[in-house]
């Protein structure tokens, strides 16, 4: 379980840490404060050399563009890997860094960019560290940047090379072959992302075929009657050649008074938000949630029932849970929680992002509670 978290030149940080993290960890700010970028951090680093969430992170922002060829053949865009590096520029040499120390140990994942004769790539995906230095010998327009993710745990190394294009552009298509073309980690701990506009139906569909007629399934079935005490069971109903990424149906409910199914997306926002929330926690056992803008859909009387089962789940399914959030409602309603809490070391926090200050600043269990009581703004 992470314990600190520092970042360097990675978006709008140009350094930042974390520190005393929790069980449960509630990021809270202004807009733009980088609330968000924590998220992205945490996953890259969880995911420990594998690409893949590059691809959902800056497809999500809107930070891709299409080449020439790829416009004509209507394939593969390109990540513009820029905006991953503070300043939103990259040259030859620039670095960012995620820094993650756990109880006895430290991970770290860097991302660079080198240089390298354009005869010399044939666009390979290598790992060597081999010097490039002679490169300074050739003219610029022989010249090509290269894309290069390296990850550490003490001794243990994983990393990857990829030549960028003309245009700065890492190849989608390259990412989307990872699987098979590359080696990601198995020891990568597992970990899922909830943007603040949810899970598309067939995300929620896959995680939770992963937990049907498992112990996990009856975590779901709670989660969800926090929001409709009626609800006794859930079904998925959608196949797979006929999933839709855009609607939220694909699944049916059964109520305690009503025989009909009822279609889950008739009952509402926080019923989705919530099936969500559920199957992702259960599918992190062992790993890391990362939720964007957690109350998205909840009314403010769900949340503290939601933040108790996040927090009990959690502990029994070994997962970290970092969050974000604008809503005041939602902070007062942990800090309830954390008020029945015995004080642990992994237990929970609130850390304060602002623009402009090197170190997030942290709200222990005791602290936020007395803001809570005192009518003290956290946010």
């Amino acid at each position: 379980m992470l314990k600190n978290l520092t970042i360097n030149n990675f978006r709008c940080f140009k350094h930042f840490e974390l520190q005393q993290l929790g069980r449960v960890n509630l990021l809270v700010g202004k807009n733009n404060s980088g609330k968000t970028s924590i998220l992205e951090a945490i996953q890259l680093l969880c995911s420990k050399g594998n690409p893949e969430p590059l691809l959902d992170a800056m497809t999500n922002r809107g930070e891709y563009f299409w080449s020439d060829e790829s416009r004509r053949s209507g394939r593969d865009r390109q990540l513009d890997i820029c905006h991953l590096f503070h300043g939103h520029e990259i040259e030859s040499g620039s670095e960012f860094s995620i820094v993650g120390l756990n109880d006895d140990f430290q991970n770290k994942l860097s991302v660079s960019i080198g240089k390298r004769p354009i005869a010399s790539s044939a666009n390979s995906e290598i790992e060597s560290d081999k010097s490039t230095s002679f490169v300074e010998d050739f003219p610029d327009n022989l010249i090509e940047l290269v894309f290069n993710i390296s990850w550490t745990d003490g001794n243990h190394r994983e990393g990857l090379k990829r030549t960028l294009s003309a245009n700065g552009g890492l190849s989608e298509d390259y990412i989307r072959r990872w699987r098979v073309i590359g080696k990601p980690s198995k020891n990568a701990a597992k970990n899922q992302y909830i943007t603040s506009s949810s899970l598309t139906t067939t995300n929620m569909t896959e995680l939770f075929e992963q937990v049907v007629l498992t112990p996990e399934e009856t975590l779901v079935y709670q989660a969800l009657q926090t929001i409709e005490p009626k609800i006794q069971r859930l079904a998925s109903i959608t196949s797979g050649s006929r999933r839709t990424s855009e609607s939220r149906g694909g699944f049916v409910v059964r109520l305690a008074d009503n025989d009909q199914r009822v279609p889950i997306g008739s009952m509402g926002d926080g019923i989705w938000r919530m099936l969500g929330l559920a199957l992702s926690t259960v599918s992190a056992k062992g790993g890391v949630l990362l939720v964007d803008e957690i109350d998205t859909g909840l009314h403010f009387t769900a949340m503290e029932d939601m933040w108790k089962l996040l927090l009990e789940t959690a502990k029994k399914l070994n997962v970290q849970v970092f969050a974000t959030t604008h809503n005041s409602d939602c902070w007062t309603s942990l800090a309830s929680i954390a008020s029945q809490e015995q004080d642990t070391e992994d237990g929970i926090t609130i850390q304060r992002i602002e623009p402009g200050k090197e170190t997030g600043v942290v709200f222990t269990e005791r602290e936020m509670v007395i803001a809570a009581q005192r009518g003290i703004e956290v946010r």
